[in-house]
């Protein structure tokens, strides 16, 4: 317990001792162009942006309340990763230029000027990566035959993140290109819902997820934000309402053709009181002759679903860091964070996703729906 507390402490003094440098840099840059603003509204306003996102989960508040700090909260993660790249740099800049005995007042306009256009130009280009979706084609061959099935068209989804940030009008943009593509197949590796269910009930989300068809259905596996918010069991309800299956450490013949296995996320190991099987576990009473293709969240243990016979693993989670320079963590924390690798004999994809945790900005990656051509063999 004490040791949850020390790093609870040391966290939160770590984010106020950034925001106070960010605060600084914002209330110097006001200051120079104007005299007249009062110090202590300044700071009040800033820190209320600054914890918005935490006020936001404050219960006791009004929900609208709630969604607008979450909200601005959302964007203000995004200023602040910004912020912590761009100021150090302009600090430089600003000493270089101090050193070089340029005159003050013909440097600092320009570099206030540069920085914030700077910040800009991220927000608007990281905005259109978020929401502007590229459909990305993977062509795989499976050596095993898949009984009269010659050929797939898999249309995957992962990490939609739908709620107070990502609503019915992204969700559109979802279906309108599925439908675009006429797969088989439509399958959604985890994360559909951000944390709680709330916003995708009042919202009636459903009624739009309710649009996407294929011939062979349409299959989900829960992610980490699927059992965070204690709603699994709704979600699923409400999923199966809809005619898309939730997959929890089970598998199905299609077409008595290939298995599509479904994983529980790995947080399911923590919240959920049955646990997660093993892949071995999940995989061990199917045909092997027949190809098999499983959904597992996290892209964790390739070399175990490997083993156990898998041909194609669909993964997300990583979001590939969603905005830089994040993705260079997110590339040596998995194997694979994002695209395509062959891991043995089998072949495993890592979505972006096409939906955002926390701010809708991307940048290093972008908002993603793949299409997957797989051919069997005849």
């Amino acid at each position: 317990m004490y040791k949850t507390i020390s790093i609870f402490v040391l966290i939160l003094l770590t984010y106020l001792a950034i925001n106070i440098y960010i605060g600084w840099h914002g209330l110097y840059a006001l200051s120079y162009f104007s005299a007249n603003i009062i110090h202590t509204v300044y700071w009040v306003i800033f820190f209320v942006v600054a914890f918005s996102y935490l006020f936001g989960r404050i219960k006791v508040l009004p929900g609208s309340i709630r969604r607008f700090m979450q909200l601005i909260g959302s964007y203000y993660f995004a200023v602040m990763e910004f912020a912590i790249i761009l100021l150090p740099l302009a600090d430089l800049v600003a000493w270089f230029l101090r050193i070089a005995d340029v005159p003050f007042n013909t440097y600092m306009p320009i570099l206030i000027a540069a920085v914030s256009l700077l910040f800009l130009g991220l927000l608007v280009w990281g905005s259109w990566n978020a929401w502007v979706p590229i459909v990305r084609t993977y062509e795989i061959d499976i050596d095993k035959p898949a009984g009269d099935l010659q050929e797939l068209r898999i249309a995957v989804a992962s990490d939609l993140h739908l709620g107070n940030i990502v609503e019915n009008r992204h969700l559109t943009r979802l279906v309108e290109r599925v439908k675009d593509m006429q797969p088989d197949l439509v399958l959604l590796p985890g994360d559909v819902i951000d944390d709680v269910i709330e916003p995708f009930m009042r919202k009636e989300m459903s009624k739009v997820m309710s649009q996407l068809q294929a011939p062979f259905g349409i299959y989900a596996v829960p992610g980490n934000h699927d059992y965070y918010g204690g709603h699994i069991k709704e979600y699923v309800k409400q999923m199966e309402a809809i005619g898309i299956r939730v997959l929890q450490d089970e598998s199905v013949l299609i077409h008595d053709s290939f298995y599509l296995a479904g994983r529980k996320d790995k947080a399911a190991e923590t919240i959920d009181p049955a646990g997660r099987v093993s892949v071995q576990e999940l995989l061990q009473d199917l045909n092997v002759t027949r190809p098999i293709i499983m959904m597992d969240h996290q892209p964790y243990h390739f070399d175990k679903a490997a083993a156990a016979g898998v041909d194609l693993l669909l993964c997300g989670h990583t979001h590939r860091g969603q905005f830089a320079p994040n993705h260079w963590i997110t590339r040596r924390v998995f194997e694979l964070d994002w695209g395509y690798m062959l891991k043995e004999k089998m072949h495993v994809i890592v979505s972006s996703g096409f939906g955002t945790w926390g701010p809708p900005i991307r940048l290093a990656s972008r908002c993603e729906i793949l299409e997957l051509i797989v051919r069997f063999r005849s």
